[in-house]
């Protein structure tokens, strides 16, 4: 009869197993390993030594309140002549002694979260188990280096915001690695309310991707339950941050758990989608985070938009909106339950717009099922779909209460936009999620989509053509012109009524006030002729109007008197926000005090009152985030300051800046800084 081995003490073997598993950047003083790669401990005897086929050792690995063999939440296994990656299993690499060096592997498709490990009857040792993305059996196998080091190991990024004539780089610290984020992660999927109401089962869910990215789906947001941001979209921000103040992650993730697990307030929709790109890449699984410009919010799930707009082409605010911007996530993964060309990108999105099956929360749904219109695909295809691709439609309704369709050139779904792999530079990624416009296979992609050809529905008024140009250069602070370009393509002279129009906007669609207006009740335009109409934006009128998003909508609205055809041009400009200099000085080493000098000057015609640099960075200020505070900054004047910080990993690492003051609220600037040995 085989003995039990008389086990003294053990040693984990963190550092080594870390390091080999890329879990090091969450520190080497616990075991932290990812499914289906094995990993060494070594045991030390008390008396006698491993003799093979003489010693056993039998061991249990459990996840959860309530393991079993059932949910897969419990293995047993002993030891066997060598590694089996396919599932639980033990084998002894060392001679034999009085210490026995054990290769361990867990099942690339185990549970991952909080594990105890049973060796025999006396060790009992714990470990945290994560998705792992280089292991070929494991669901979110992604087999390409370079993509691995940005979607899973990258904890800085850049965000997308802006206009889609002009996405503005945000940068981000998602910060997946700093100390206790990976904890505050496992709690986030223990306190989401399918574990609270069957532990177990919500558990073995957790070997499915697709299943925890729903689940990180519902939690990022807290509408449904101790999820970590509370939303907030217009008026002030009392009581929280507004949510254009964040930098990165990890600080909303720590008061979330440290205010137990109440909401954190405030996020909007890129603050949703960063927190949830943290949580995914903490877990192992690939993320990236998405920019979809002109984005539909469809209410009724007709993947039509029905807009309406008052007599002077101003909007009339209604549920159904197009977004100047809207951000969501999309994690990698296979989808076993679909056929296999659905694999790949899944997106899900945190931000609480719509409910799915009761709860606020969307995806994952393949990118690819968007593109082919294949609306029936778990989960939330249709939503996805409109949110890229919904038709619009719009309508004046008269004073006398009568509404008639207008002619308008609106789009959705424009420049769709994530970071390259390795460089800071925007990837367009709209042809994922869309044929081009107008293509046969976009026509193919509606009829499944079970919807009307968008071609019909676009009449284009071929007598008079109406668009918005802007200059290249507007400066927040400074004048300049927005022009109205009226094109008659008709053979006969032409009388118009022109409205054009400006307010400020909010990035998902909400007006604010009035930043210029004129009127021309008598526009002529002989056959072929062009008018170019200017409006002049004053920052005396648009400064005090506009919100944290620098947005103005401007909208001319053209009547023809001769056919009665009202033509409507829309667009959108984003105001540029003065840059921020960083300067490094000295040559930058890993655990060497550096020092930074940052410089922003005043671009606006007044004084700038109580000035603000935070400075964050992922192992460079030691996961928190340095506040310098500074007296008022005149017309013109730079805002200057010299900060000192210690990194503690070398490579590329962001520095993230970001300026507050009264009358200029969050500029955002970075810096990449090599960190050297």
């Amino acid at each position: 009869m085989a003995q039990a081995l008389d086990i003294d003490r053990w040693n984990l073997e963190c550092e080594f197993n870390n390091t080999d598993h890329r879990t090091d950047l969450n520190g080497i003083d616990r075991l932290i390993v990812r499914r289906g790669q094995p990993f060494s401990i070594s045991l030390y005897l008390r008396s006698g030594s491993y003799q093979p086929g003489v010693n056993s050792l039998d061991f249990v690995a459990e996840t959860g309140p309530q393991p079993s063999e059932q949910y897969g939440t419990r293995a047993s296994f002993g030891l066997s002549a060598s590694i089996d990656t396919s599932c639980w299993s033990a084998a002894v690499t060392s001679p034999p002694g009085d210490m026995v060096a054990l290769s361990i592997c867990s099942a690339p498709d185990a549970p991952i979260g909080r594990y105890t490990l049973t060796l025999g009857h006396s060790a009992r040792i714990e470990f945290i188990l994560l998705f792992n993305p280089w292991c070929p059996g494991d669901a979110v196998y992604m087999d390409n280096k370079e993509n691995l080091a940005e979607y899973v190991l990258a904890q800085d990024g850049i965000i997308f915001r802006g206009a889609y004539k002009h996405p503005i780089p945000t940068p981000w610290n998602f910060g997946q690695f700093e100390s206790g984020i990976l904890d505050v992660c496992l709690r986030i999927l223990d306190m989401n309310p399918k574990y609270l109401k069957n532990p177990g089962k919500d558990c073995s869910g957790r070997r499915n991707p697709i299943y925890v990215s729903r689940v990180l789906s519902a939690m990022v947001n807290c509408n449904d339950d101790k999820g970590v941001l509370l939303g907030k979209w217009t008026g002030d921000y009392e009581g929280g941050v507004s949510p254009m103040l964040w930098r990165g992650s990890v600080e909303i993730l720590r008061n979330w758990d440290t205010q137990a697990c109440q909401p954190v307030r405030y996020g909007q929709c890129w603050v949703f989608a960063a927190v949830a790109c943290s949580v995914s890449r903490a877990l192992g699984i690939p993320c990236r985070l998405v920019t979809n410009y002109l984005s539909a919010h469809d209410t009724n799930s007709n993947l039509v938009i029905e807009r309406y707009v008052n007599e002077n082409g101003e909007l009339i605010q209604s549920k159904e909106m197009i977004w100047n911007y809207h951000c969501w996530v999309e994690n990698w993964m296979t989808r076993p339950d679909l056929k296999p060309e659905f694999n790949g990108w899944q997106a899900y999105d945190p931000t609480p717009q719509e409910k799915s099956e009761g709860v606020y929360c969307c995806g994952p749904t393949p990118v690819r099922a968007i593109k082919e219109g294949e609306l029936t695909f778990k989960y939330d295809a249709p939503f996805v779909f409109a949110e890229v691709n919904a038709d619009v439609i719009t309508f004046m309704k008269k004073k006398d209460g009568s509404t008639s369709k207008v002619s308008s050139n609106a789009l959705v779904g424009q420049k769709i936009s994530t970071k390259s792999v390795g460089s800071d530079a925007r990837e367009d990624i709209t042809h994922l999620y869309k044929y081009p416009e107008g293509s046969a296979e976009e026509r193919e992609a509606f009829k499944k989509a079970d919807h009307q050809n968008k071609l019909l529905q676009q009449q284009q008024n071929q007598g008079l053509h109406l668009n918005i140009k802007v200059t290249s250069d507007m400066r927040k602070g400074c004048d300049f012109d927005v022009f109205a370009v009226v094109t008659n393509n008709t053979q006969s002279e032409k009388k118009c009524r022109l409205l054009f129009g400006s307010c400020a906007l909010s990035y998902n669609g909400f007006m604010g006030g009035n930043c210029g207006f004129k009127d021309l009740l008598n526009v002529e335009l002989s056959p072929g002729g062009e008018r170019k109409v200017p409006l002049r934006l004053n920052y005396s009128k648009y400064g005090g109007q506009i919100t944290e998003d620098n947005l103005i909508r401007l909208a001319a609205l053209l009547l023809d008197y001769t056919t009665g055809d009202t033509t409507l041009a829309v667009r959108n400009v984003v105001l540029d926000n003065p840059e921020i200099k960083v300067r490094i000085l000295g040559e930058p080493k890993e655990n060497r005090k550096l020092a930074a000098e940052i410089t922003l000057q005043n671009p606006l015609p007044e004084r700038l009152e109580n000035c603000c640099f935070s400075i964050e960075g992922a192992n460079l200020t030691g996961g928190g985030i340095i506040t310098e505070r500074l007296g008022p900054v005149g017309p013109g004047e730079d805002a200057k300051v010299k900060i000192y910080f210690t990194p503690t990993h070398s490579g590329l690492r962001k520095l993230v800046v970001d300026f507050d003051s009264n009358k200029l609220c969050h500029v955002k600037g970075y810096r990449n800084v090599i960190i050297g040995k």
